[in-house]
């Protein structure tokens, strides 16, 4: 099999899948509102028929019914799964019109700590729906840990893909030539820590963005930022890279229950008509989609909260997937 790159984020998309909340004992009390937050963020994507096709990926019959009720403009697909972490446990679809497949990796729970039934074969059964070619590497990787531009430069952080509690025998040389060989890239851009409390281990789409070829967004700390030191360690890197980063404010200290939270404006999910912020009711979430917005002029940037999609421990671009066109 030929591989080539997987487009950016920013590229056509025929359709996005996206986890819908669906397990009362996962989500508690945070089982409707989350659902509700994916139903609005679904309607932000498909914009009345402008952006792309959406396909709501259910765990069970009723949430499937739930989505269907609240979205009815979308697909809903009735597929077992443990979450909703889809930029994780899907596939990566790449290759070009004549040609695409579904590139799969192997999932560990993130690294042991969460190991639910389903997610380690979601990413092959969704692949069927789509009527794609599928391919599984034998290597623990997470679609979130990894941001490409489209050019073969791909970001990722140290404390992710160099974790010990993913692929314990592969070192900085190894994992950048499986990174070539399954998905075509030719430059490993290593970032170091992720955020504080991500128990993702630090994956790089909560931390750096690509916006363009060789253009990155990167919080600029703000008072009392708890990642302040995280920020500059990145933009030192990417600057040595050679690539551009572009300032995108940050929200900041944000607590939930008395705990740090990893909140991140980063988290943004680019689809065809519109790019969807998270926000946190914090004072920089307007200045935050405005950026954005100067970022991506040919799409509307609209903030959405995700307060309780992030008691799951993640946002927008955690629980999508995109189809490219």
């Amino acid at each position: 099999m030929i591989v080539r790159l997987p487009p950016p984020e920013w590229a056509p998309h025929q359709a996005m899948w996206i986890g819908f909340p669906s397990d009362p004992e996962l989500w508690l009390d945070d089982l409707g509102p989350a659902q509700a937050e994916v139903a609005e963020l679904a309607r932000a994507l498909h914009a009345n028929g402008r952006g792309e096709e959406i396909r709501l990926v259910a765990a069970n019959e009723s949430a499937a019914e739930v989505a269907s009720q609240l979205a009815p403009f979308a697909s809903v697909l009735p597929e077992p799964f443990g979450d909703v972490w889809l930029r994780d446990t899907g596939p990566i679809v790449t290759g070009s019109r004549a040609e695409r497949w579904a590139q799969g990796f192997g999932f560990n729970g993130w690294g042991g700590k969460y190991d639910l039934p389903g997610d380690d074969s979601i990413g092959e059964r969704l692949a069927t729906t789509a009527e794609l070619p599928y391919a599984k590497a034998g290597w623990v990787l997470e679609g979130g840990a990894i941001e490409g531009d489209g050019t073969g430069t791909v970001l990722t952080t140290e404390q992710c893909l160099l974790n010990p509690n993913r692929n314990p025998d592969l070192g900085r040389q190894e994992i950048g030539e499986l990174l070539a060989r399954d998905l075509g890239f030719e430059r490993v851009v290593w970032l170091g820590d992720g955020l504080l409390n991500d128990h993702t281990d630090g994956h790089v789409d909560n931390l750096a963005r690509f916006v363009a070829p060789g253009r990155v967004a990167l919080p600029v700390a703000g008072a009392d930022d708890p990642n302040a030191a995280v920020y500059a360690d990145a933009a030192a890197r990417l600057r040595a890279a050679g690539l551009e980063v572009v300032p995108l404010p940050s929200p900041g200290r944000v607590e939930r229950g008395g705990e740090i939270i990893p909140a991140s404006y980063m988290n943004f999910l680019i689809g065809n008509a519109a790019v969807v912020v998270p926000i946190y009711g914090a004072t920089n979430d307007e200045a935050a989609v405005r950026v954005v917005q100067q970022l991506f002029p040919d799409r509307l940037a609209i903030g959405l909260s995700a307060d309780h999609i992030l008691t799951g421990g993640g946002s927008f671009h955690c629980i999508s997937q995109q189809i490219p066109a």
